[in-house]
């Protein structure tokens, strides 16, 4: 047989292909530190950018707020890439539908935005562990953020995995990273492991090459643990901070690259139990502006926010646990719905004076819907849905087990014990240094009895005969996601007290709730307990139709206490309708059946409801309203007590 000869294209096809193949071997981002800027493609480049989490916006709606943000005059989109977003369990990883990595950057292409891109491994975020996955504690003896060989080889599996996948993205390689920053305000983390930091260096260099440019983020208290030799130096700072003193500071570390703020905050979050926060238009445009005069290059940090749907919110330690609420709207210039806000129409008209700004008008707000109020039913007390939410059975132990020691990694656990002396006067029930992480809801057979709270509510008094039922249903609110980021174990971490004894043998329920409402069992088939006066941990639902196609819309749960809420099987969140200052849950228009279709509510309230069980769908949010709580305790003495005032704002 004759050898085959070689296919050889016709000649004509030669020039066409060569000009549809991505010029990869021209396009570069550079630093020219010789006069103190960028250079893309040769060209002096300046990078105004913005920041959006694709985490904290349902995929459907990424080509809206990314085009918005190109039509407010952005060259650029800044994101974070959370490590538990997309592995769940050791080695399952999940890149599909709202966590497709690949299809945001193509949508970012699309919007002609480029890309600066913070992979971690950990981000902060305000986001559940900071992004780390809590199964990395299963490990008791891990130290997160350093070079323990057991954190660097989850973090070299993850990255040999993650970074390939956007290796074709890369600016150099047709794609539109132009940057990566290397783990994430390392500065303000009090291990100062420049082993760790030097290793993520030369595995991002191993798995990335050498011409993508690696970039390092602290604030200016941070710089000197966070920057590293080689890496590229920015800093982040608000528009209140002294500009001047921290672009001097920065000169230290970065004495000749272009100055770079990656995180200005446009907004600020929001805690349970706080004031929504704010931040003033004629003060975030001013420092814009004086950073542009400069020609720095600046990421505003958030320019659209979003929500931490399900469990994803993470938590701070400022003297006491605090939580992060369900809405990240931020005070951003492109609101939690994704409507433009007047902040950006003032920081749109600031851009343009130093460059050109796409032609054509912003979209309007998308629109809004009202519905109801509208009756939930009682489906019944969470626990005669035990069989259904832990249909493996209970795990048994002498001592109660973290959620972590279960592989429960987020939402809820029962504990359950049973009473092995009769408790006929009211005896003090209590768990030791501050053992409840980070909420528990108690019942003595199947009847509430009230709250313990982590660094706030320590004791609740019990009575109870022989052989009485006692459940703890602990709901775990996000882990730490800033600064010292310790180990954040969840559930019951020291063995409950009542009285003088040491309660033991334990029954452990990992609950899957979601699971749950997602195939929503017949409820209705179901045996049902009806208190006449409902408290409790408990499910409630009800049916809806919308008009028409419907609009984005606002939950309002007036009168309702705390829990979580779930529209058509989608957790939305949780609500803390008596501690505030969020009062409604964003709930986009996607999410909903059109009409023709009836629609699904489900909430599982955690302690009291309304009298009247009645639910509303506004067309605006209100976040600004909180109920303070000063709490004075002595920890020896074990008194406590409160005072409460509610503060309401005006936005």
């Amino acid at each position: 047989m004759a050898p085959k000869k070689p296919l050889c294209l016709p000649s004509l096809l030669l020039p066409i292909l060569t000009l549809l193949l991505p010029q990869a071997g021209t396009r570069s981002f550079v630093v020219d530190r010789d006069n103190g800027r960028f250079l893309l493609d040769g060209v002096p480049f300046r990078y105004v950018s913005g920041s959006l989490h694709y985490f904290r916006v349902p995929r459907v709606l990424w080509a809206d707020r990314l085009f918005k943000m190109r039509m407010s005059g952005l060259n650029a989109v800044q994101f974070y890439v959370p490590w538990n977003y997309h592995e769940p369990e050791p080695g399952v990883y999940n890149f599909n539908g709202s966590r497709d990595l690949i299809a945001f950057l193509n949508e970012a292409t699309i919007a002609n935005l480029l890309v600066i891109l913070r992979p971690g491994p950990y981000i902060c975020a305000e986001w559940e562990m900071g992004g780390l996955p809590a199964w990395l504690l299963r490990k008791r003896t891990i130290h997160l953020r350093t070079s323990d060989p057991d954190f660097l080889a989850a973090v070299d599996s993850w990255f040999k995995v993650l970074l390939p996948k956007i290796y074709p993205w890369l600016y150099h390689n047709g794609g539109n990273i132009i940057s990566i920053q290397v783990e994430n305000e390392y500065g303000s983390y009090r291990a100062c492991d420049f082993n760790y930091m030097q290793h993520l260096a030369g595995l991002f260099r191993a798995l990335l090459g050498d011409k993508i440019l690696l970039f390092t983020t602290d604030g200016p208290e941070g710089l000197r643990c966070g920057s590293l030799q080689g890496l590229f130096t920015t800093v982040d700072f608000g528009p209140a901070d002294n500009m001047t003193r921290i672009f001097t500071l920065l000169r230290k570390y970065e004495p000749n690259g272009p100055l770079v703020n990656s995180e200005y905050y446009t907004g600020w979050l929001d805690y349970w139990g706080q004031n929504h926060s704010t931040r003033s238009i004629p003060t975030v445009t001013k420092g814009l502006e004086n950073m542009l005069k400069l020609g720095a290059s600046v990421n505003m940090y958030m320019f659209h926010g979003g929500t931490n749907f399900g469990y994803w919110n993470g938590a701070d330690e400022k003297g006491r646990f605090i939580p992060i609420t369900t809405s990240y709207d931020y005070d951003a210039p492109i609101s939690e719905a994704g409507d433009p806000t007047p902040k950006l129409f003032a920081l749109r008209n600031v851009i343009s004076k130093f460059q050109e700004i796409p032609l054509g008008p912003l979209p309007p707000p998308s629109p809004k819907m009202m519905l109801g109020p509208l009756t939930l039913h009682l489906d019944g007390d969470l626990l005669a849905f035990l069989d259904f939410l832990c249909p493996q059975g209970p795990i048994h132990s002498i001592l109660p087990l973290t959620f972590e020691a279960v592989k429960q990694d987020h939402g809820f656990m029962l504990y359950r014990t049973y009473l092995t002396y009769t408790i006929s006067e009211p005896t003090q029930f209590w768990v030791p240094n501050n053992g409840v992480h980070d909420r528990a809801y108690v019942m003595v057979d199947g009847v509430f009895q009230g709250v313990l709270e982590r660094n706030m509510k320590y004791k609740l008094f019990l009575m109870g005969k022989l052989g009485a039922k006692l459940d703890v249903l602990l709901e775990n609110m996000g882990r730490l996601s800033f600064g010292s980021n310790s180990s954040d174990y969840k559930g019951l971490l020291e063995p409950p007290i009542l009285g003088q004894t040491i309660l033991t043998h334990w029954l452990m329920f990992p609950l899957k709730v979601d699971k749950l409402v997602k195939w929503w069992f017949p409820f209705q088939l179901l045996k049902r307990s009806h208190p006449e006066t409902p408290s409790g941990p408990a499910f409630y639902s009800a049916t809806f139709p919308i008009s028409g196609s419907g609009g984005d819309t606002f939950l309002f749960l007036p009168g309702w206490t705390k829990g979580q809420v779930w529209i058509n099987g989608f957790n939305l969140g949780r609500y803390w309708t008596k501690r505030g200052p969020q009062q409604t849950l964003y709930v986009p228009r996607p999410l909903l059946f059109p009409s023709g279709a009836l629609n699904k509510i489900t909430l599982l309230e955690l302690e009291n409801v309304p009298p009247q069980l009645q639910v509303q769908f506004l067309d605006r949010p209100i976040l600004n309203c909180t109920l303070h709580k000063t709490y004075i305790y002595s920890l020896s003495a074990g008194v406590q007590g409160t005072s409460e005032q509610w503060a309401l704002k005006g936005r």
